[in-house]
Order: structure tokens, then C-alpha cells, then sequence
């Protein structure tokens, strides 16, 4: 009986840390998107990232509601839907004709037609806890395929030897986030929460060691940049010296 207390209590505080941190990552894109408010254009902005956020949670929300009593998973998606769904409004609004017609027509396929085949589906075709297990299925391989996106950025800071666009709080943020959710699933024996967060724990741990690695590259580059015009002013210092005295020369001459 107090291992089953222990076990719900600290489901409680994983679930309200995970809830804090994952709100927190939602947060994350408001700089972007005061810049698209600024610029009054979305134009060289992907919406994206945005739409797999909002099929995300809504999917892990349909899950948790079919699920029952698993409160910390319904809060965070609810929030996570209505922020996902304020950036898409902002991007659409802000972004050329022919982004705007691509963006809703892919909201259209992909999180409406998409999460209402998923829906239909569990709803018809399955039926009592199978229905749960399907879903919890699909969320685990979306959880998983969102976690394994940053591998192209890990890619690309490996060939650049550059962390500009991987930066070391969103690591870290996301390696909290995925830990907390771990243990969370793993104390209300949710395999399918548990898992996929063992996987984004991993990514993240390997994005902080490749910002470790070549922070330093960074800081380096800039020194050179910032070399590079002083080098040259100098040789023009030399230059306009020698010609000042060649001149000097002449009229003595």
C-alpha cells in the first residue's frame, strides 16, 4: 500500500515537472513569431514544426482521454494544442498567398484528415483496451519520429563543426522534459510515454555533448571574422603610410 502512495506520488511530481518544462518548450518559438509580428511577413519561416506539434498533442490528448484518469497528459496537450494552433494562426496570417494555401492544405491533410483517420479507426475498428493500445501505439512511433528530427541538425553541426542552430538551453530543456515524462510513464506503468522519452533523453544528451565538442569552433570563427578586417586595415595603414612618405620624398626631391 505505501509503495502504491509512493508510486502515485511521485507519478504526480514527474507529471507536474514534465507539465512546467513542456510548457516552458512551447514557449520556446515566441521570439520567432514577434519577429514575423514585426516583420509583418512569415516569409522564410517553415510552418512545419508547428504542424507536427499540433498533431502531437492532439493525438497524445485523444490518447490520454481514451486512456482515463491521466490528468497531467490531458493539462500539458490542451495547452500545447491551443499554443501549436495561435502560431499556425499568426504564421497563416502573416505569410504570402501561396504559403498560406500550402499551410492550410497541409493542416488540412495531415492534422485534420490525418487524427480523424486515427480516430475513426480506434473508434470502428477497435474496441475496449485494444483501442487504447492502438493508439498508444501511434503516439510512441509520432513521439519517436519527433524526437529522432533533431538528427539532421546533430548532422549538420557535425559538418560545420558550427552550434549556431542548436542551441544548448533547448537541448538541455528538452533532455529535462523527456526525463520527467520517462518517469512519469514508468510510475503509471505506461509503456507508451515511457519509452519514446528514453529515446528523447538519449537525443538530447548527444546534442549537449556535440554542443560541448564544438562550442568552442564557434567562439573560434568569430575570432577570425573579426581578424580578418583588422588584418586588412592595418595593410591599408601600411600602405597609406608608405605612400605618405614616398610623397614626402617627391617634393624633397
Amino acid at each position: 500500500m505505501l509503495a502504491f502512495l509512493n508510486a502515485r506520488f511521485l507519478a504526480f511530481v514527474f507529471g507536474l515537472l514534465g507539465n512546467i518544462i513542456s510548457f516552458l518548450v512551447f514557449l520556446a518559438p515566441l521570439p520567432t513569431f514577434y519577429k514575423i509580428y514585426r516583420k509583418k511577413s512569415s516569409e522564410g519561416y517553415q510552418a512545419v514544426p508547428y504542424m507536427v506539434a499540433l498533431f502531437s498533442a492532439a493525438l497524445l490528448l485523444y490518447y490520454a482521454v481514451l486512456k482515463t484518469n491521466a490528468y497531467m497528459i490531458i493539462s500539458i496537450n490542451c495547452i500545447g494544442c491551443f499554443i501549436e494552433i495561435a502560431y499556425l494562426s499568426i504564421y497563416i496570417f502573416y505569410a504570402p498567398k501561396n504559403a498560406k494555401i500550402s499551410t492550410l492544405t497541409c493542416i488540412s491533410i495531415f492534422n485534420v484528415c490525418g487524427l480523424g483517420t486515427v480516430m475513426l479507426i480506434s473508434l470502428i475498428l477497435v474496441k475496449g483496451p485494444k483501442r487504447v493500445e492502438l493508439v498508444g501505439w501511434i503516439c510512441a512511433v509520432i513521439n519517436l519520429a519527433v524526437f529522432a528530427a533533431p538528427l539532421s541538425i546533430m548532422r549538420r553541426v557535425i559538418r560545420t563543426k558550427s552550434v549556431e542552430y542548436m542551441p544548448f538551453m533547448l537541448s538541455f530543456s528538452l533532455t529535462l522534459c523527456a526525463t520527467a515524462w520517462f518517469f512519469y510513464g514508468f510510475f503509471v506503468n505506461d509503456f507508451y510515454i515511457a519509452v519514446p522519452n528514453v529515446a528523447g533523453f538519449l537525443f538530447g544528451i548527444v546534442q549537449m555533448i556535440l554542443y560541448c565538442v564544438y562550442k568552442d569552433s564557434n567562439k573560434k570563427n568569430d575570432k577570425d571574422e573579426q581578424e580578418k578586417p583588422n588584418n586588412k586595415s592595418i595593410d591599408e595603414e601600411d600602405f597609406e603610410v608608405e605612400m605618405v612618405a614616398d610623397n614626402q620624398c617627391n617634393r624633397r626631391n
